[in-house]
């Protein structure tokens, strides 16, 4: 059996949580203007001590749930992809021309243990869960999924890092090589094949973007009517009338004129004469 005391407290919050609601209701017709609570929306792009990124007009794509903070500077044709961090708020992040930050990647920056921004040149390509912190990129680099490439670090043009590679603080990576571990180390130099794959890859990726660019940019009204057309074309037999094939007598889109009623379901008189007609050459 409850005690005195938890009886009491019990009969407290109710009479407390009753009141509130009375004094809600007391409140809400007392407004001038409605308000509705909202959810806080995903914010992509976010100042920092009055320092707002700078985003290319031509930036292929920046997704929905990607973060760009602070002084960051996104080139032309580059993107930034789901999940992805890009966080200038001690020091500088710039990305150069074509390049892409992937899924879930962190590119940061360090100013308490040296003064590092971060660098990513033109054609550089960071994996998915990659991490580049307070370094240089120059061009056409691959960086592997989870990489990480720490403070100070340079990596030299027309290099690949392995996935899962750490280069270690202050490491200077050549041009041309493949490097591969933890601590990451020099494996060999690259082929002219694998060298131009780094570009492809590159170029591939930033028209891959503009897809998605595209798709995220539409209302909810045109993904239904996407969803209605994918049905449509899934259902309807190749054989029978396509939706999407024009009509030469069409007239500002309401059809043909006088078509659905020369027919013999709508006047009866037209079948009339289509048989006359078919018995016409038949007497002769």
């Amino acid at each position: 059996m409850a005690s005195l005391g938890a009886r009491a407290v019990t009969a407290v919050s109710g009479a407390a949580r009753s009141l509130g609601k009375a004094l809600d209701s007391m409140g809400a017709s007392m407004e001038v203007a409605k308000y509705t609570e909202q959810l806080v929306p995903s914010t992509r792009i976010v100042a920092v001590d009055g320092v707002a990124p700078t985003i290319s007009e031509t930036a292929a794509f920046i997704a929905p749930s990607a973060n760009v903070v602070g002084n960051v500077t996104l080139g032309p044709n580059s993107s930034v992809w789901y999940g992805a961090t890009l966080r200038g708020d001690v020091n500088s992040i710039t990305v150069g021309t074509n390049s892409s930050i992937g899924d879930r990647a962190i590119v940061h920056v360090a100013k308490i243990q040296g003064d590092h921004p971060t660098a990513i040149g033109d054609n550089v390509t960071v994996g998915p869960g990659a991490t580049v912190h307070a370094a240089t990129i120059q061009d056409g680099v691959r960086i592997g999924p989870m990489a990480q490439i720490m403070d100070g670090a340079t990596v030299g043009p027309n290099s690949i890092i392995s996935p899962g590679a750490v280069i270690t603080p202050g490491t200077s990576i050549p041009s041309g090589e493949l490097w591969s571990g933890n601590p990451a180390k020099s494996v060999r130099k690259l082929t002219p094949e694998e060298i131009a794959e780094i570009t492809d890859e590159a170029i591939s990726l930033a028209g891959l973007a503009t897809l998605h660019a595209d798709e995220n940019a539409k209302d909810y009204k045109q993904l239904a009517k996407d969803e209605d057309d994918y049905e449509d074309k899934m259902q309807r037999d190749p054989d029978y009338w396509q939706k999407d094939t024009p009509d030469e007598e069409d007239v500002l889109g309401q059809g043909a004129p006088g078509r659905i009623f020369n027919t013999p379901l709508t006047n009866p008189e037209e079948g009339l004469k289509v048989k006359a007609a078919k018995k016409k050459p038949a007497e002769e």
